[in-house]
């Protein structure tokens, strides 16, 4: 699909910082959240017409560790033969030859991980913590009843996303 490039003389439009290899993607520079050796930021599926997230690791954190960057891109494998709503969905994945990065599309929760979710909203009901905790259930029992199964082994709340306008809860950094 071509990549439909921004007017300049509309002011509400937001120029793309890069879009992935075939176009359909595009990455606005604003930042969602990183850790030691991921950014994660704002995109567009301009053929869905939603808005995702774009995963960036930089390889050259782990160019002393060849094993590492295969189990990346394990990882990012296992993942995208996932498909279940309580399991971050993986749209596509690309490796950036010249910026020496792993990149992955995934799709974007509106709110964030569900610890920074707790301290803005403080008071939730004992319905709605049964309603998470339920959907985190049913996340880990999807990768558990995975054959192989899959062990998450760092499941805590800033790898739990939240949907804050309809409550979906999904698991993210699922390991192998």
């Amino acid at each position: 699909m071509p990549s439909v490039k921004p007017n300049p003389s509309d002011k509400d439009s937001e120029p793309f910082v890069e879009t992935d290899p075939t176009g359909r993607y595009g990455r606005y520079n604003e930042l969602l959240g990183s850790g030691a050796c991921k950014k994660v930021y704002r995109a567009f599926d301009q053929e869905e017409g939603i808005e995702v997230a774009w995963n960036q690791v930089k390889l050259r954190n782990f160019s002393n560790d060849p094993a590492m960057i295969d189990r990346l891109y394990s990882e990012v494998r296992l993942l995208r033969s996932m498909t279940n709503k309580n399991i971050i969905a993986l749209y596509n994945f690309w490796r950036d030859q010249d910026h020496n990065t792993l990149n992955f599309i995934t799709e974007v929760c509106t709110s964030g991980n569900l610890r920074e979710y707790r301290k803005k909203h403080k008071h939730v009901s004992v319905k709605a913590l049964k309603k998470w905790s339920k959907q985190i259930l049913e996340g880990l029992n999807y990768l558990h009843l995975h054959d192989p199964c899959i062990i998450h082994r760092d499941l805590n709340c800033s790898n739990v996303f939240v949907n804050g306008n309809t409550g979906q809860l999904t698991v993210n950094k699922v390991n192998n």
